[in-house]
């Protein structure tokens, strides 16, 4: 057989090592973390209108006669939020540290409002009306013990006075049960755990004691127990929770029962957009606390494992950033806010699938809601300015070039000259 008509050979495929070493390597890249965050949040932002307009299509028709009214408002929320998000992604760390103290004093001032002018929601007093916008005070709460706190330990640091446990934990203990205290006395027990753990979050991350680490942890032990037992429809939530028989099942565990049919209904790939049960009145509250019941009946297993997936992602990714920043308070805030995402994300799913209570906490950049989204997408831009500062990074970005939002402003001729 002459050379022309000799068959070319195939390249050989990569085996497992090289495959696992070319992932490593991607994986190893300096913006590895500012691309998976990004993209992940775009992602979750995408099915999190998605099912916003699914889960409310219904309640939304015979109560304002259009399907699109609640979904419109998420929109707008979205456009705010990424404003922020891209606001924050482009300042510098000194900036973030200068809103940590006012950001910490209005929350206390709003937190207070919210016990004098509270609007009662769903039997629970939480809001509070700011002309014609309904806010959460609970909500930028949670970031603002995210920047004071991480401010606060790097000044200490600074001085060297986290060695010893007076110096470490005042004033953060007293300040951080003040906000807990607030939150409390709004019956948000879902946002407490959140702060809660932030302020463990804070305290690992500087490297507190063993010992003095699980006395604090003791402690947020005892004070949330005491807190489900003063609390009669906690009591309830958690004895309904141990109890599974039939008794509950139309009373106190209405709500995850129906959740539960919901995921159930959904199988491997789910019924459909729009063609589930839950929405038509049989789920209360589809578009906030139990919307991943909405997600697993709708996009069935496959897209509750795509929604794990894309927040265990964000989560490495925020945790990288916080290995790999050299500065403590960036540290300190990656950490934080990475946890706290994180945790909540893990507590709305936990309750759906009833692995914990029912705590009234939505589901980060999927649930419905503007007061919860906007401070996210403030802490995620934050992520990735931080992220912009890893090792490599800025070379990276330098050697990539304009991004396509700085090519249009230059087009327009508004790009700082």
């Amino acid at each position: 057989m002459s050379a022309a008509t000799t068959p070319r050979e195939r390249p050989a495929r990569p085996g497992p090592r090289e495959q696992i070493a070319t992932l490593v390597g991607l994986l190893d890249r300096p913006l590895t973390s500012y691309y998976l965050l990004l993209g992940c949040t775009f992602m979750l932002l995408a099915l999190g209108l998605t099912m916003v307009l699914s889960a409310s299509t219904v309640e939304q028709l015979q109560a304002t006669g259009s399907p699109y009214t609640l979904v419109q408002k998420q929109v707008l929320w979205v456009a705010v939020g990424l404003a922020a998000m891209w606001a924050a992604s482009r300042m510098p760390v000194k900036v973030f540290r200068t809103f940590a103290y006012p950001l910490l004093l209005l929350s206390y001032v709003l937190l207070l409002l919210v016990l004098v002018l509270g609007v009662e929601v769903n039997g629970a007093v939480r809001w509070i009306h700011l002309g014609p916008l309904q806010l959460q005070p609970s909500e930028p709460a949670k970031l603002a013990l995210v920047l004071w706190g991480a401010d606060l330990l790097a000044r200490k640091d600074r001085l060297g006075q986290l060695n010893e446990w007076r110096p470490l934990l005042m004033p953060l203990l007293p300040a951080a049960g003040l906000l807990v205290l607030l939150v409390m006395l709004g019956d948000d027990l879902g946002t407490t755990l959140v702060l809660l753990t932030i302020f463990l979050t804070l305290l690992w991350v500087v490297g507190a004691p063993a010992r003095l680490f699980a006395g604090v942890l003791g402690i947020v032990g005892l004070l949330v127990s005491i807190l489900i037992v003063v609390a009669p429809y906690r009591m309830e939530r958690v004895t309904g929770f141990l109890d599974t028989s039939e008794q509950h099942a139309q009373g106190i565990n209405y709500q995850t029962t129906q959740g539960l049919y919901a995921l159930a209904s959904g199988g491997w790939f789910g019924t459909g957009l729009g063609e589930g049960r839950a929405q038509w009145g049989f789920l209360p509250h589809p578009e906030t606390d139990f919307i991943f019941a909405i997600v697993g009946e709708q996009l069935g297993l496959v897209g509750t494992l795509v929604v794990l997936g894309l927040f265990g992602l964000l989560a490495y990714a925020g945790l990288r950033v916080a290995r790999r920043v050299k500065d403590p308070f960036t540290r300190l805030v990656a950490a934080a806010g990475t946890a706290w995402l994180l945790v909540q994300a893990i507590v709305n799913i936990g309750a759906v699938i009833r692995v914990v209570p029912v705590t009234g906490i939505p589901l980060p950049l999927v649930s419905y809601g503007g007061s919860s989204l906007i401070p996210t997408l403030f802490t995620l831009g934050m992520l990735l300015s931080f992220a912009k500062r890893e090792p490599g990074a800025r070379q990276a970005l330098a050697a990539r070039g304009p991004g396509p939002a700085s090519r249009a402003l230059s087009w327009l001729g508004l790009a700082r000259r």
